[in-house]
């Protein structure tokens, strides 16, 4: 699914920018393009950032900035739901009877850590196999923004060498005053590219990128903390009450659980048809009371 922000607020800076060169020049504005200066910023970004990593990460590139305007991880919240749902499961049919019903989960990740918990592998066991895949995760993510703050850094910096480089090339014609505005017009556009390419581009997706990790790895935090309470026995209650606590306060409580039981799926639906035996002393009787709590 498509990052309506990261989209919009692209389109929109680079909508700006062009309104206030056009509010500058007139339709005149070709004067701010120079494909020489350009080539110089982006080409030497990229140029840098390829030395700087290996071959094989360098052509994980494009996929970096894809990743930065796409949203693919599932919602923290929609996570909970399916994993209260399989404690509801869990808790009349036993951990035994997930195994067919984790299948049908779009979520190879939760898919893993129940398949372990099912095979009866310690709960030690489960963490510690979960959280070096959480830390080659990471260190994934670290190294494709590390590719664009790389390019952001580079991009001032060949921005500066283009106008120096324009500055020398316009004293060395100082015999002809013509020719001095037209190249001080050039040299000052190379800076301004590689502030454009590194303050719109690069450093707000590399931000982004660091967002999403964080909001990935939270997820998949939640549901290593989840299946290791549904092998625990826990309650549905309380594994919600468990899961919720890592959310901000503001999507805690009913309203977490209301409106995301479709979402989950069929899962959801089968595990609220029926309520678990020992209500906890709150009073919610299993995962249907907890869906359509209010």
């Amino acid at each position: 699914m498509i990052d309506r922000s990261t989209v919009i607020g692209l389109l929109a800076t680079a909508g700006l920018l062009v309104w206030v060169m056009y509010a500058g020049a007139g339709f005149a504005v070709d004067v701010f393009w120079r494909a020489p200066s350009l080539a110089l910023v982006v080409g030497g970004a990229l140029l840098t950032t390829l030395m700087s990593f290996s071959g094989a990460r360098f052509r994980s590139l494009w996929g970096v900035l894809r990743n930065a305007t796409r949203i693919r991880t599932r919602p923290a919240e929609e996570s909970i739901v399916v994993l209260v749902a399989l404690a509801e499961l869990a808790r009349r049919e036993g951990l035994l009877a997930l195994e067919r019903r984790v299948k049908a989960i779009d979520d190879d990740f939760l898919q893993r850590a129940m398949h372990l918990a099912i095979d009866g592998v310690q709960a030690r066991t489960i963490e510690s196999v979960v959280q070096a895949e959480l830390e080659g995760i990471e260190q994934r993510h670290t190294a494709g923004r590390g590719m664009l703050e790389s390019m952001g850094k580079a991009a001032p910096v060949f921005g500066m060498m283009g106008t120096l480089i324009g500055l020398v090339v316009m004293l060395g014609r100082m015999e002809d005053p013509a020719s001095i505005g037209p190249g001080m017009a050039v040299a000052l556009l190379t800076t301004l590219y590689g502030l454009m390419v590194a303050n719109v581009f690069c450093m707000p997706l590399a931000r982004k990128l660091a967002q999403r990790s964080s909001e990935e790895l939270l997820a998949k935090t939640i549901i290593l903390k989840g299946v290791l309470a549904i092998q625990a026995g826990d309650h549905p209650w309380i594994v919600e009450r468990k899961l919720s606590a890592y959310l901000p306060a503001d999507r805690r409580g009913g309203e977490l659980l209301r409106g995301l039981r479709d979402r989950a799926g069929p899962l959801g639906s089968e595990a609220s048809a029926a309520p678990a035996a020992g209500p906890p002393a709150r009073g919610g009787a299993g995962c249907r009371d907890l869906v359509d709590a209010a």
